[in-house]
């Protein structure tokens, strides 16, 4: 399909720049796919949406900052450095700013030289390997120099790390948030767990796939990168067990959705799994692993717009959206909300 048909008007001032004063009071428009209907609601409000043996399968990654200043040995020249993916070692795989200066063996010195890396292989469209070099616990070491990883349409610094965190972010690895968990509070969790709704959590780290628009004109040609997942037995267990007695599986953000169904796909039924993902779901993909969505407004042309419209229509999501943009809703990571059902 053309990417063009997945375009919409969206005015500047309603991109967030900030999370909500408080994150279960932001709006929330509930979206019946079946009967093509929605209501404005409130975030909160959408435990009336939940029924007893509902499963709710959230990602618990962690967001590590990792937006990085550097400058190279020698020449103190700057360069910024993303850090995407853990490969082991002490070497990350990084999105480089003024990557043509990073050459193999090229030498960076990040703040005070609390980090030493070096590179130690260049790859295309800015991408490196990196090695650190510390002393102490790398993640410790980290939150002393990284910054948080906000998408360039936030153009204000994170003034709290956990504002770009999910209250039940758990496992490090994230390069940037799961952000359609940010709405949920330990209160709203508990009234949900109360009624009778399944809370389980699988694990995503968000890499490059985020940063990268879709540059092609056809959407088939779209290749999309790769990220690693984790699902635990006894969540695959439950999962099953959900399945099998026709209860609702509502995954809890668009990296939620690529985890179980990567992992339904394979295997046509959930399994514990440690593996990796480059799924791209688009009008045409037919659904097998979860029942409702709860996700953010998305940005135009993205791939996870695709996800949407594969999800409930690709019209019916173009009229969702100029609803909310009509309606004044706050769009993208630090925006509102969408429970699809």
């Amino acid at each position: 399909m053309d990417i063009e048909l997945f375009d919409y008007y969206l005015p500047e001032e309603l991109i967030a720049q900030e999370p909500s004063k408080v994150r279960d009071e932001c709006r929330l428009l509930a979206v019946n796919k079946t009967n093509k209907t929605y209501e404005d609601k409130i975030f909160k409000d959408i435990i009336e949406y939940l029924k007893p043996g509902d499963v709710l399968v959230r990602n618990n990654t962690k967001v590590i900052p990792a937006r990085l200043f550097a400058t190279k040995d020698k020449t103190g020249a700057k360069v910024e450095v993303l850090l995407l993916k853990d490969l082991g070692d002490d070497t990350w795989e990084c999105l480089c700013g003024n990557a043509k200066a990073l050459k193999e063996n090229v030498v960076l010195h990040f703040k005070d030289d609390i980090m030493l890396g070096t590179c130690v292989k260049v790859l295309d469209e800015g991408i490196r390997h990196i090695k650190f070099s510390y002393k102490g616990i790398f993640y410790e070491e980290l939150d002393k120099i990284g910054l948080m990883p906000l998408p360039p349409y936030i153009h204000k610094e994170c003034e709290n790390k956990s504002d770009y965190q999910t209250v039940y972010a758990k496992v490090e690895g994230s390069a940037a948030a799961p952000t359609a968990g940010f709405h949920f509070t330990n209160e709203l969790l508990e009234k949900i767990k109360e009624k009778g709704i399944k809370v389980l959590d699988i694990t995503l780290n968000i890499g490059l796939g985020t940063f990268r628009p879709v540059k092609v004109k056809d959407t088939k040609d779209h290749v999309m990168h790769s990220e690693t997942y984790e699902i635990k037995k006894e969540v695959a267990d439950e999962l099953n067990k959900a399945k099998a007695e026709h209860r609702r599986i509502i995954a809890v953000g668009t990296t939620a959705v690529r985890t179980l169904e990567s992992n339904y796909a394979k295997f046509n039924s959930f399994k514990e799994e440690n593996s990796a993902t480059s799924i791209f779901i688009s009008p045409g993909y037919e659904y097998k692993a979860i029942d409702s969505l709860i996700t953010n407004f998305h940005l135009p042309k993205s791939t996870l717009v695709m996800l949407v419209s594969a999800f409930m229509g690709r019209e019916f999501t173009l009229e969702c959206y100029k609803h909310a943009v009509d309606s004044r809703y706050r769009f993208f990571s630090y925006g509102d909300s969408m429970f699809i059902y």
